[in-house]
């Protein structure tokens, strides 16, 4: 077997686990480390794909800049022992949870047994698609017009926050 295959398939079972314990977890503290545990094992995914770029905004974004914003929003909540959540267990709840369970055990055992054909090979210029160089490239020529108004979204949303945050203030004061 390949070194390459090998590090997908610890990577996969990996993301795997660290999603399971993510949504598993009562501590939202220890659900949001398992979510940046989660994060970086997609990183090592998409190395073993051959995009680097990908790979480092995975870290830089989403384990970085992300998750201190969800760590933050956890802690201005305070969200502490004496505030369990209640919640009720209904037999529809635990009928979905097994029809769910039992789905995803017949997936994996068919993406187990199938036999791959090789057509999904990666192309002979991976290496040079996920370069830094031509997704600029391709990011302010052909999608600059979509970029920068996810930009100006982002800057609404901000702005938006921001607005709750203060009157949020002000009525506790």
């Amino acid at each position: 077997m390949e070194v390459q295959v090998i590090l997908f398939a610890i990577f996969a079972v990996g993301a795997i686990g660290s999603a399971i314990v993510t949504v598993t977890r009562k501590n939202p503290v220890a659900s949001a480390m398992a979510l940046v545990g989660h994060f970086f094992m997609l990183s090592g995914l998409y190395l073993t794909l051959e995009a680097q770029f990908v790979a480092a905004v995975q870290v830089l974004v989403y384990a970085g800049a992300i998750m201190v914003l969800v760590v933050f929003v956890i802690m201005l909540l305070n969200l502490g022992t004496e505030q369990q959540l209640a919640e009720r267990s209904s037999y529809l709840r635990g009928t979905l949870g097994t029809l769910f369970a039992a789905l995803f055990v017949i997936l994996l055992a068919l993406a187990i047994t199938s036999n791959p054909s090789g057509a999904n090979q990666l192309s002979s210029k991976a290496v040079e698609i996920g370069t830094t160089e031509s997704i600029g490239q391709s990011l302010f020529t052909q999608y600059l017009f979509p970029f920068e108004a996810v930009s100006l979204l982002l800057l609404a949303a901000l702005i938006g926050a921001v607005i709750l945050a203060k009157r949020h203030v002000q009525e506790g004061a």
